[in-house]
Formats: structure tokens, sequence, C-alpha cells
């Protein structure tokens, strides 16, 4: 694989921005679907023909921010102070509403993804970064027809929005596999909207598990080699029960283009934001209040452990559900309600995955003892990284 430093990790929503008549290709930007029990599919064309309705092409519009502004060689106050700083040029009078200190109209950037439905109401599932900042946002269905959709809610921390249509059309929906019981080596089918050029069939295999891309504190990505391109954001992954196991999300790529390592949010992820976000557009989450780290060998022998294992609270914060439950520094979690926790990542999850307000139980070891301790926990802030 490229060296993460050297390759790109590209979200894979294709954008264009609109700048008068001219445009400039930007790069790399409890739920029961209605759906049939699932069926054991012996090709690909059957597959597709069963799934492909309801999969959909979603465009929106928005104004262009300064990230994308500086894509498109448009520096930061383009093009009134930018001018006047290089070449010492005087700011214009106020003439034509555009006066001195004003900038420029921010130009329109028409954004292209891809999304599933998942109820007959006209719930879609997409990508976050998909319709982040939209403005307006259109579905195109399979058969060509449009409809206006309204976003229900997004969570930039797991890169899943849900938007809904209102259409009087009898819509196909597709179901959510198991993404846990996906294997590395089975089959898989990504439908999606490459560079724009319409809706598009790719397959490969399952590649990886649990790819952890530091993009975020839930990362948990299934990679595949399917062909994945700007575009397909927001698109489906299937196995071949004809299920949603993942959801396209972004590519490792030194070029911009698929090489073949791309990465899915797993259904099982999904299927808990998703309904989180149905309920009222916001997902809520447990807080512990650690800071934690992992156990390592030289941890695990200073500590009289026999191996390293369980996750270390390297820290208790101050007011906190960890700091009233009585958890201390150098004490080793070893299971939340019983699941064992292996890596900080497993703790994070875990602890995030339960509403605030429910009390868990974890399982330490203090001083080399197991002991178990009862806590209470409060909604995760939206900035913290830790548990």
């Amino acid at each position: 694989m490229q060296d993460i430093r050297k390759a790109r990790l590209l979200r894979t929503l294709a954008a264009t921005a609109m700048i008068g008549a001219g445009s400039v290709a930007t790069s790399g930007l409890v739920l029961m679907p209605n759906v049939a029990a699932a069926e054991t599919f012996t090709n690909t064309v059957d597959l597709v023909k069963k799934v492909m309705p309801a999969v959909v092409t979603i465009e929106i519009k928005k104004k262009a921010d300064d990230q994308e502004m500086a894509q498109m060689g448009m520096p930061e106050g383009f093009p009134y102070d930018y001018f006047s700083r290089r070449f010492g040029i005087p700011m214009p009078d106020n003439q034509n509403g555009q006066g001195q200190g004003q900038q420029m109209q921010r130009p329109e950037i028409t954004g292209l993804g891809t999304g599933f439905i998942i109820e007959k109401d006209g719930h879609i599932v997409t990508n976050a970064h998909v319709v982040d900042g939209a403005e307006t946002v259109k579905v195109t269905f399979s058969d060509g027809t449009t409809a206006d959709a309204k976003v229900i809610g997004e969570d930039k921390a797991t890169d899943i929005a849900l938007i809904k249509v209102d259409t009087k059309k009898d819509l196909t929906t597709v179901g959510f596999g198991d993404s846990d019981k996906a294997e590395v080596g089975e089959p898989v089918v990504a439908i999606g909207n490459p560079f724009g050029l319409g809706t598009s069939v790719s397959t490969g295999i399952v590649s990886a598990l649990g790819r952890d891309l530091q993009s975020g504190p839930f990362d948990n990505y299934i990679q595949t080699d399917a062909s994945i391109n700007k575009g397909n954001s927001g698109g489906p992954l299937f196995d071949d029960n004809g299920e949603v196991i993942g959801m396209n999300t972004a590519i490792l790529s030194p070029t911009g283009g698929s090489v073949g390592i791309g990465f899915s949010v797993p259904s099982d992820t999904i299927k808990t934001v998703v309904t989180d976000l149905q309920d009222d557009g916001s997902v809520k989450r447990g807080f512990l209040g650690v800071a934690i780290q992992p156990v390592s060998s030289d941890i695990a022998a200073a500590l009289g452990l026999d191996k390293p294992e369980g996750v270390l609270v390297a820290d208790v914060t101050d007011d906190t559900p960890a700091k009233k439950a009585g958890l201390k520094r150098g004490d080793i979690v070893v299971a939340v309600d019983g699941k064992p926790m292996k890596t900080p990542r497993d703790l994070t999850r875990a602890i995030a995955s339960d509403n605030p307000g429910s009390t868990v139980q974890l399982s330490l070891l203090r001083a080399n003892k197991p002991i178990t301790v009862s806590v209470k926990l409060e909604e995760r802030p939206t900035d913290n990284s830790a548990g």
C-alpha cells in the first residue's frame, strides 16, 4: 500500500465551481427499512437489477468556502484585498455595491454525490460531507426523474447524513446487512456516480476490516478494492445478499483517482447514527471523561501484568462521570458491560454508543486486582476526542 504520507486520503465528493458561464473542476473534496427479506444472488446482474432503483444521485448547490476558493486558485480576499496587497493597487470606491473592504461574491459550488433509499417515505442515507453547507439538495432517481430533498440531520464525526424527499413515487428501498459478520475476501458490489458520469457499478472484495484512518474518533472502515472515485460518496456497498454492509466514503490515492484502496463506513455504525438522526436530527453520545492510551508491553511489565491487555486510563478529568464514579489514573479498562476492550478505539466507540444518562459497568484492573465500577454517562461534548 502507498505510504499514507505520500498518498492522499480523499473524500469522494465530486464538486464543480460555477463562475459566470465558465467552470473550474475542484479535486477531492430503531430503523426498519421497507425491504423484502434478503436473498442470496448467484450473479451480479440479478443483484444489480434488484437494488439499482434504490440508489440515487445527489446534487447540491452551495457557496464555496475558503478551502474550495483556494483550490480554485482564489486566495482569501480575492480579488480586491488580494490585488491591493499583492500589487499595491488602491481599493475601489464604493461602486455597484462592491466598495472598499468588500469581497467578490463567493462562487457557487455544485457538488455531486450518491445516496440510497432506506424507507418508502423518502428517507435517504448519504455522507455528511456530500450535503454539508448545502443551500439546495436535488435527488435524481434511477429512472431519471428528480425531486427536491431536505437535510434531516448530519453527523460529521461519522460522516453520515440523512435526507428526505417528498414524492408520490413508489420507491424501492434497500436494507442493511450485518457489517460485523463481513469477512475479508467476500465479494462486494459498489454503486455510485463517479465523476458525474451517472450511476455506475463496480465489483471487488472486502480487503480489510476495522481500518483506522485517523480521520476521527470513530474510524472503523471497511476497506475494499471495488473501484470508488469522486462522486461515489454516499453510495452503498452491497454484499451478495443485496444488503448494504457499508457506505463508500473515501479513497487513499496518490493520483486522486481509484487505485483499489477505498473505504466504507460499516452498516452497523450507519444504522445507529441514522436512528438518532431520524429522531431529532442530531446524535447524542455517552461521555466518560478520561484520557486513554494503549497498554504497551513496557506498561504491562511496569504494572505487573502477565500480558498487555485493556486500555490504560492516563488521566481523569474533574467533574466528569469518570471522576464521580471513582476512576483513577493508572486504572486499566478491560471490559465495558462484559465486552472486552482491546484498544482505545474500542473504549471510545463503546462509550459513545451508549446514550447519555445510561449506566455502564466497567471491568477494571487496579493495582493488578480486578474491580467493577458503575458509571452513569453524560452527554459527550461535540469537540471531545477522548473517552
